[in-house]
C-alpha cells in the first residue's frame, strides 16, 4: 500500500475530554468528593438499595437515578454557559448533611440518616460546581429527596383514614358494618385494613410522579401547587374506594375471592387507571411544552442575588480538600460515638409494688414485648386486690446502635408475624404511648410504652431519639430503658391507670427497678 493511502484512525475521545474545557477539573474533584461521601455513607446507601428493591412500598424509587441523570442531561445545553467554581457556603451544607447523617447513624433513626448521605452529595455539588450551577440544577437536586425511602411514618393514620372511608361507603351501599379502629365487622367477615391495605406505597409514588409531572409540564407555580394537591388526595381517596369494593365483594362472592380479585385487579389495574385519571385530568391545562428550555441561563448570569452568591467563591482545589476534610473528620466522630456503652449492673430485678402482687396466671393468648438487642429484659404480671392484672415488660439497654435499639422495627409490644394486630391508638400521657392491640376478632390489649435515658421518661420515640442523638454526639454514655405496662382485662384502661398510680413516677420506678438509684 503507498505511504499516502495510509490513513491514521482518529483519537477516540473520553469523557472527560469531550466536555467543555471550563467543566473538566470541576467534575474530576466532584466525582473525587462524591466517592470520598459514598465511602463514609455506605452502610445508608446498601440500605436504601435493599429497601428499593425488596419492599414494594419503595420499588418505584429504582427509577428515580435515571430521572435524576434524565433531569440533568436535559440541562446540559443550558448549563454549559454557566462557569463552574469552588463555593464555600457549600462547604457548610456538606458540613450540615453529615452532621444529620452522623446523628441519624449513631441514633439509629434511618430516615435522618439516609437524608444526611443523599444531602450530603447535594451539598458536595454546591461546594465544587457553585451557586449558579445549583440555581440551574434545582429540580433535579431537590429532586434527590425521593432517593429516600420515606413513607412508613404515614401507615397508621392511613389505615384510620381508610377504615373511615370504607365504612361510610359500606354503610351507602346498604351493608351493615360496625368499625373498630382499624377493623372493620360486615355480614360477610372481619376486615382488617392492615399496614398493606393502608395505600402508602401508592402515596408516595404518586407524589414522586406528581413532582416530576409538575415540574415537567407547568410553568405556572399555581397550577403546580394545584396538581401535587390532586396527586396527594386521589390516591388516599382511590385507596378507600379500593378497600370498600373488596369488603363490598366479598358480601356475594366470598373473602377469597375478593382477596385474589384485590390482588390482582385492584393491586396493578385499578392504580394504573388513577394515575391515567390523574394526567388526564390534567393534560389540558399543561402550559409547558416539550422543548421549552428547562431554566434560562441568561438570567441565571443576570441575577444579582446569585452574583453577591458568586462572590464567595473558593479555590477548586482548597474546596476539594475541605470536603475531604470533613468526611475525615465525621468518620472519626462516627468511630468514637458508636463505642460510647453505659456500664450496667450484672443483675436487675422488677421491684415489689405496693397494694400489687406478682402472680403466675396464664394469658388468653400469649403475648411478650420484643427487645431483642436489651442487655437485660424483665417481665411479670401483677395483681391488686380488687382482681385488676396488668403485664409488666422492662428491658434495659447499655447502648442504642443497629440490633440494640428500643424503637427499630418490630421491637415493643406490637409482635410481628403473630396474631396480634395493631387496633388503634390508645390512652396516652407525656411519658407513655397507649396503643390497643388486638386478636383472634374478639381479644383486646391495651400497651403503655415510656422510654428512659437519662432524666428523660416519654411515651414518644422521636423524643427518646432525639435524646440517645444528643448523648451520642457528646459523647456521653447513658443507660437506656423501655417500659410497657399492658392488660387483657375487661376494663383494661383502668387496670393500667392503677398500676401507673401505684409506681408513681415512671422514671424513678424503672431507675429503682434497673439498679441504678
Amino acid at each position: 500500500m503507498p505511504p499516502e493511502a495510509h490513513i491514521e484512525p482518529l483519537p477516540r475521545q473520553g469523557i472527560i475530554a469531550s466536555l467543555p474545557e471550563a467543566w473538566r477539573r470541576p467534575l474530576t474533584r466532584l466525582a473525587l468528593a462524591w466517592a470520598a461521601i459514598l465511602l463514609l455513607t455506605a452502610h445508608d446507601w446498601f440500605e436504601m438499595a435493599g429497601q428499593w428493591w425488596n419492599s414494594s412500598t419503595y420499588n418505584h424509587i429504582l427509577l428515580i437515578p435515571a430521572i435524576i441523570g434524565w433531569l440533568v442531561w436535559m440541562r446540559r445545553r443550558e448549563l454549559a454557559p454557566l462557569g463552574p467554581q469552588g463555593w464555600w457556603p457549600g462547604l457548610v451544607a456538606t458540613a450540615l448533611a453529615l452532621f444529620g447523617w452522623l446523628a441519624g447513624s449513631i441514633a439509629g433513626v434511618n430516615l435522618v440518616s439516609q437524608a444526611g448521605a443523599v444531602a450530603a452529595l447535594v451539598g458536595a455539588v454546591l461546594a465544587l460546581l457553585g451557586p449558579r450551577v445549583g440555581a440551574g440544577l434545582a429540580f433535579p437536586l431537590a429532586y434527590s429527596a425521593f432517593l429516600v425511602p420515606f413513607g412508613d411514618e404515614f401507615v397508621p393514620p392511613l389505615q384510620m383514614i381508610t377504615a373511615r372511608i370504607v365504612v361510610a361507603l359500606v354503610g351507602w351501599s346498604g351493608v351493615p358494618a360496625q368499625i373498630d379502629g382499624v377493623f372493620i365487622d360486615t355480614p360477610g367477615g372481619l376486615f382488617e385494613v392492615a399496614e398493606a391495605c393502608s395505600g402508602v406505597q401508592f402515596l408516595v409514588a404518586m407524589i414522586a410522579l406528581g413532582a416530576l409531572v409538575a415540574n415537567c409540564c407547568f410553568r405556572s407555580w399555581a397550577r403546580r401547587i394545584a396538581f401535587m394537591a390532586v396527586a396527594i388526595v386521589l390516591p388516599v381517596v382511590a385507596n378507600g374506594v379500593r378497600a370498600w369494593g373488596t369488603i363490598f365483594i366479598a358480601q356475594s362472592q366470598g373473602i377469597e375471592f375478593a382477596a385474589g380479585f384485590d390482588h390482582i385487579f385492584y393491586g396493578w389495574i385499578f392504580f394504573a387507571l388513577v394515575i391515567a385519571m390523574l394526567l388526564g385530568m390534567w393534560w389540558r391545562s399543561f402550559d409547558r411544552a416539550p422543548e421549552d428550555p428547562a431554566f434560562d441561563p441568561a438570567a441565571i448570569e443576570a441575577s444579582p442575588l446569585l452574583a453577591r452568591l458568586a462572590d464567595l467563591r473558593l479555590p477548586g482545589n482548597a474546596a476539594l480538600a475541605a470536603l475531604c476534610a470533613l468526611v475525615l473528620g465525621f468518620a472519626v466522630w462516627s468511630t468514637l460515638a458508636a463505642r460510647v456503652e453505659a456500664p450496667l449492673p450484672e443483675r436487675v430485678a422488677l421491684p415489689q409494688v405496693s397494694g400489687w402482687t406478682m402472680v403466675d396466671a396464664p394469658q388468653q393468648l400469649f403475648w411478650e414485648p420484643r427487645a431483642t438487642g436489651a442487655d437485660h429484659r424483665l417481665f411479670a404480671r401483677y395483681r391488686d386486690g380488687q382482681g385488676q392484672t396488668v403485664d409488666v415488660f422492662l428491658a434495659l439497654y447499655s447502648a442504642q446502635r443497629e440490633g440494640q435499639e428500643a424503637t427499630a422495627f418490630g421491637e415493643g409490644a406490637l409482635m410481628l408475624e403473630t396474631p396480634w394486630r395493631w387496633l388503634e391508638p390508645g390512652a396516652s400521657d407525656e411519658q407513655a404511648q397507649g396503643d390497643w392491640l388486638f386478636a383472634l376478632g374478639s381479644i383486646k390489649r391495651l400497651a403503655q410504652t415510656s422510654y428512659r435515658r437519662g432524666d428523660l421518661t416519654t411515651g414518644s420515640a422521636s423524643r427518646f431519639k432525639l435524646a440517645t442523638m444528643r448523648d451520642k454526639l457528646l459523647l456521653r454514655s447513658q443507660p437506656a430503658m423501655m417500659l410497657i405496662v399492658s392488660s387483657e382485662d375487661r376494663d383494661a384502661s383502668r387496670s393500667v391507670a392503677a398500676f401507673a398510680a401505684a409506681i408513681g413516677d415512671r422514671g424513678a420506678w424503672m431507675d429503682h427497678a434497673a439498679g441504678l438509684r
